[in-house]
């Protein structure tokens, strides 16, 4: 017997996501815009070889926002791209992966180390709505002139402030304020700045 989770809620899956509700990724609108994205990231990774200039081009018509001077290396990886927002003259290095089901925002003046992921999504505990295909995502803020150190991975919610850096490999799965250094799996505040 299968569970109507969506019982009297009209809305689309589409709508249920973008609302940070529990949804079911089969909403056609869904796949269409990863489609968009899967196509600007091909391109995007295409054309950085050849003209780096021309694929921040393609950079600005991929995420939401691009801040002027902001630079993104190839390739990156994204779902939709358009909830990943990027400030002025903020850097991200190779291999970036941005699991954009919420909102991701980078702040201004920021450095993203290779292989740095973002992580959105959410899957219920309980085996059987994830068994049936539940998800649901938490947005993730990085503040001002941060720096994520290679293979950092941000996970569902967190929120990172102004001016802290993430060591290299850390897990970040809570809250790290202003002004200080975190590291490990979970990552620790070790002192700050």
């Amino acid at each position: 017997m299968t569970t109507d989770y969506f019982a009297g809620d009209t809305r689309t899956n589409q709508e249920r996501m973008l609302a940070g509700d529990l949804y079911i990724a089969d909403d056609p609108a869904i796949a269409e815009a990863q489609q968009s994205a899967f196509s600007l990231t091909a391109r995007f990774a295409e054309v950085f070889p050849r003209d780096v200039d021309a694929a921040q081009e393609i950079a600005r018509e991929l995420f939401g926002s691009f801040g002027d001077e902001a630079h993104v290396r190839a390739p990156v990886w994204v779902d939709y791209g358009s909830n990943v927002h990027i400030g002025a003259r903020t850097f991200v290095n190779f291999n970036l992966t941005a699991l954009d089901v919420a909102t991701i925002t980078i702040g201004e003046d920021c450095q993203i180390g290779p292989n740095v992921q973002l992580l959105t999504p959410t899957h219920p505990i309980e085996p059987q709505p994830r068994r049936d295909k539940l998800e649901a995502a938490q947005p993730i803020t990085i503040g001002n002139n941060v720096w994520l150190g290679g293979g950092a991975i941000v996970c569902p919610g967190v929120t990172i402030g102004d001016n802290s850096v993430i060591g290299a490999g850390a897990i970040v799965t809570r809250d790290i304020p202003a002004n200080v250094i975190a590291v490990g799996n979970p990552a620790r505040v070790v002192r700050e700045i």
